[in-house]
C-alpha cells in the first residue's frame, strides 16, 4: 500500500506520489468545506463516503431520540426486532486458498484520514493504501476504485481521457458534493482497461502486507445522472473482486446496502458501511455478509442504534467525521 513501494500516485501509474484519501493531514490553506468538514489545500483525506447524505437525521419522535440514547451501547443479540424469517444465505465463488477473510465482531478501527498505534482490543484496522499496515492486525486497504481524486482529474484527462465519465457537452460528471470525477464504467472495454490501473492500487497492497482491500464508491451509479447502472458497477465490481482474489487479498463492499445480497453474489467477501445503524440498514449486511461487517458510526444516536442491534455480532466504531488521527484535536473513537 506504500505508495514509493508501488512507483506509483494513487490515481494511476506514473502520477506523482500523492497522498491518496485519508493518508495524512499534509496539507495546509484552507480551501474549502462541506457539511461541516473543512478540506485543506494539499490534503488528499477522504471525508466518509455516507456524509454524502444529508447529515440531518430522519424524523425521528424525541422521545425515540431519547431512548436510543440511553441505550447507549448495550449490545443486543443481532436479530431484527421485527421478528420476520431472515432470508436464505447468498452463495459466493469459491475462494483461493491464500485469501483471509476477516472474522465476524472483531475489535476495529478506521484510520483511513492517518495512521496511528492501534487501541487494546484491536484486531483489524482500515487504512489508506500510502499508509503503513498495523504489525499483526488485520489490515484493510482503502481504494477509491470508482471515482479520481479532485486533484487528479488533470491526470485522467491527460492520460485516459476516455476513461472519465462525460456529461453532453463533454464536461466529466462529477461527484459534486466532493468535486470528484466519475470514472466511466459503462462498457466492458473500458471496465477491462480501469480494472487494469486500480489492479495495480490492488496489487500494491498486497504487496505491502495487507489482507484486504475495500473499493469504494460501488454506488457512483447514483451521482451519474442516469449514465451508469447498478449493473455497470456490480460489473466492474467483479473484475476488482478478482483481481483482488488473485492477489491474495479478501475485498469488501463499501456501503450500497440495496447491493449486499448482490455484492456477496458477485464475490464480495465482507462489508464497510458507513452509518448503518443511523439509517437501519445494517441487518441488510449483517444477512449478506454472515456478519463479517465492519460499521463506521459519525453520531452517537447510530452508535446506539448499531450496538443495540448489532453489538455482539458485527465490528462496530464511532469516528469523528474526518477520521483524524489519535492525537489531533477532534479525534473521536468508541465502540459498543
Amino acid at each position: 500500500m506504500n505508495a514509493l513501494a508501488r512507483g506509483a500516485g494513487p490515481d494511476g501509474p506514473g502520477l506523482p506520489g500523492r497522498p491518496a484519501h485519508g493518508s495524512g493531514r499534509v496539507g495546509s490553506g484552507r480551501v474549502g468545506s462541506g457539511r461541516g468538514v473543512t478540506i485543506t489545500a494539499m490534503d488528499s483525506h477522504r471525508t466518509p463516503g455516507r456524509a454524502r447524505r444529508s447529515l440531518m437525521p430522519k424524523a425521528v419522535p424525541l422521545i425515540g431520540v431519547l431512548a436510543l440514547l440511553a441505550a447507549g451501547c448495550t449490545a443486543g443479540d443481532g436479530e431484527e426486532e421485527s421478528g420476520e424469517p431472515a432470508p436464505p444465505a447468498v452463495s459466493a465463488p469459491p475462494l483461493p486458498g491464500s485469501v483471509r477473510l476477516p472474522a465476524p465482531h472483531m475489535g476495529f478501527d478506521y484510520q483511513i484520514g492517518g495512521p496511528y498505534p492501534p487501541a487494546p482490543g484491536v484486531q483489524a484496522v482500515s487504512r489508506d493504501r500510502t499508509a503503513p499496515p498495523a504489525p499483526g492486525l488485520y489490515n484493510i486497504c482503502y481504494v477509491n476504485a470508482f471515482q479520481a481524486q479532485p486533484d487528479a482529474t488533470g491526470w485522467w484527462r491527460t492520460n485516459h481521457p476516455d476513461l472519465l465519465l462525460l456529461d453532453s457537452s463533454g464536461r466529466p460528471v462529477t461527484d459534486k458534493q466532493w468535486n470528484e470525477a466519475l470514472l466511466d464504467v459503462s462498457t466492458p472495454a473500458k471496465r477491462d482497461r480501469l480494472a487494469g490501473i486500480v489492479g495495480e492500487w490492488i496489487d500494491g497492497c498486497a504487496a505491502a502486507g495487507y489482507q484486504a482491500v475495500e473499493a469504494d464508491n460501488l454506488d457512483s451509479h447514483e451521482r451519474s445522472g442516469g449514465r451508469l447502472t447498478p449493473e455497470d458497477d456490480l460489473a466492474f465490481g467483479r473484475l476488482l473482486v478478482d483481481r483482488a482474489h488473485r492477489a491474495g487479498l479478501a475485498i469488501g463492499q463499501k456501503n450500497a446496502a440495496e447491493l449486499a445480497r448482490r455484492g456477496r453474489g458477485i464475490g464480495f467477501d465482507f462489508a464497510v458501511t458507513e452509518e448503518c445503524g443511523q439509517y437501519d440498514e445494517c441487518g441488510d449486511y449483517a444477512t449478506a455478509f454472515d456478519d463479517r461487517v465492519f460499521v463506521i458510526e459519525y453520531r452517537q444516536s447510530g452508535l446506539a442504534a448499531a450496538c443495540k442491534a448489532y453489538g455482539r455480532a458485527l465490528s462496530i466504531v464511532l469516528r469523528d467525521l474526518d477520521v483524524r488521527p489519535a492525537g489531533e484535536s477532534g479525534h473521536v473513537r468508541r465502540t459498543c
